[in-house]
Order: structure tokens, then C-alpha cells, then sequence
């Protein structure tokens, strides 16, 4: 089976960001290969810098893979003029990150295809749908198959067969990003073992262990305390917190005091 490689066709738009790998440096700038696209550009050495550039190798070098801006697009000539010293930094931020997950949508694709067994070319028509949208896009929808499973794939045109492995390899490969929950627990006990009960209450937190995420418990003054739940969505936080706040509250109060909860914004 060929290797698959999912480039973006044609060329790029005047103003588009683009990632660029140096591959020959001269004097007067930089001949660069357009990783998204596979065709060549020059990054001229009046836009490598704002300021004066004595020595272009001070400032990149041969292997060097960059964010640069699209200036100009000859497409008969197979020409694309570039400039590092027109990009942001937030821009810069923004297109590298978007770049992470186009790659990672790409590596998630061919290791489907390869459970699969299925030629490419079978493989890249079975999953247009994804592909139609973008790479970024596309890994969006993986991270949904992840969190909500292939559902999600086949809502957005993928046939089942396919999107049940895509699922698997989603659940296998992809991160999902921690959402969080929190509040402050309001502690209160008179009793000779006051201090003691709260802190057993507090204690009682961690014989909740949940899968795939975290509670964690912080003073901020007594009697108050800081509750934060990390799970993969909202729902599963929410449920989490709840069962923490209650095993606390409970605590407390067969200890001869009482508790208090108050809900915090959502954070991530």
C-alpha cells in the first residue's frame, strides 16, 4: 500500500499563512518547499527581517521550518514569493497549532486506512466528506468520535464500516483536552475534633476514584475550600463534582457539623 499523503491542491492565496521547510540559502534569500502544498517558493531576503539583515544565515537556517506570509503567486511560472517579517507572533501561534492538528488528523487517517486494508485512493473517496472540509476540520470531527463516538463521523457523511475505525483509532490516539468544574465548600465544626472532622471530610474526596479524571482539593482560607474537578467533558465533571460535594457534606455532618457548597464559573 502506497503511502498516503493528504495535500492541500492547488496554490496558496495572497495573505495565507503556510508552513515552509529552508531547503537552499543564498545570498539574496531562501528557495523554500510549501509543506501543505508541496511546491516551491522564495522567502526573499528583504522579508526575513524588520531590521537590517547583514547575515540571512543570523537569521535561518537550511532545515528550518517556518510560518511565512503569501505575498505574491505566479501559478504558470510555479512561483510564490514569501516573507517571514510580515507574520505576527499570535499569528505564527495560530497557524503552528493549527498545522499540529492537521498532521495529527493525517497520521489518524493512514493508520485507519492501514486497519483497514484499504487502497488509498478507496480510502480518501470513503472519507471525502471529512476531507471536503479541511484537515484542521477534519480533526475536530475525530475529536468528537473520540468523546462521543463514531456517531459523530457518520452525522457528517462517513459510511459506518469506516467510521467505527476511525473511532477506535480517535479513542487510541487523541488526548482529549481536560475541561474543569469547581465551587467552595463552606466546613464548619465546633466540636473538640473539629479541625480533624474537617480534614477527614475533605480526606473522604479521594476514595471517589474516577476514570479519566481528577479531583483536587485546596485551602483558600478556613472554613472555606477550593473543590476543582479535570474530566473529559462537562457532563462527566459535573456528575463527579456533585458525588465529591455530597460524600463532604456528608462527612461533615455525621461529624457534628455542617457543610455549604457554592457553584464557581466553568473553567478550562
Amino acid at each position: 500500500m502506497g503511502k498516503m499523503e493528504f495535500k492541500k491542491t492547488g496554490w496558496p492565496e495572497v495573505g495565507d499563512l503556510v508552513i515552509a521547510t529552508i531547503q537552499k540559502i543564498t545570498d539574496y534569500g531562501a528557495y523554500v518547499t510549501l509543506d501543505e502544498y508541496g511546491k516551491e517558493g522564495l522567502l526573499h531576503v528583504s522579508e526575513v527581517s524588520s531590521s537590517w539583515v547583514r547575515n540571512i544565515r543570523s537569521f535561518i537556517r537550511e532545515g528550518q521550518k517556518l510560518v511565512l506570509k503569501v505575498l505574491r503567486v505566479n501559478a504558470e511560472k510555479e512561483h510564490v514569493d514569501l516573507s517571514l517579517r510580515r507574520v505576527t507572533r499570535g499569528e505564527r501561534k495560530e497557524k503552528v497549532l493549527s498545522w499540529k492538528r492537521e498532521r495529527k488528523a493525517d497520521t489518524l487517517l493512514r493508520t485507519a486506512s492501514e486497519k483497514l486494508k484499504m487502497p488509498p485512493e478507496e480510502f480518501n473517496k470513503r472519507i471525502a466528506p471529512l476531507l471536503e472540509k479541511g484537515l484542521e476540520e477534519t480533526y475536530e470531527e475525530l475529536e468528537g468520535a473520540a468523546r462521543e463516538g463514531a456517531g459523530v463521523l457518520i452525522k457528517a457523511g462517513v459510511p459506518e464500516d469506516i467510521a467505527v475505525v476511525l473511532e477506535e483509532v480517535a479513542k487510541e490516539k487523541i488526548k482529549l483536552p481536560m475541561v474543569r468544574v469547581k465551587g467552595i465548600l463552606n466546613l464548619q465544626c465546633t466540636k473538640s475534633n473539629g479541625v480533624i472532622a474537617v480534614r477527614e471530610a475533605l480526606l473522604s474526596t479521594q476514595k471517589i476514584q474516577p476514570q479519566n479524571a481528577k479531583i483536587q482539593v485546596y485551602v483558600v482560607a478556613p472554613p472555606k475550600y477550593r473543590i476543582v474537578v479535570s474530566a473529559e467533558d462537562y457532563k462527566e465533571a459535573e456528575k463527579i463534582l456533585e458525588k465529591a460535594v455530597n460524600t463532604v457534606v456528608k462527612n461533615i455532618t455525621e461529624a457534628g457539623g455542617q457543610g455549604a457548597f457554592v457553584r464557581e464559573n466553568k473553567g478550562k
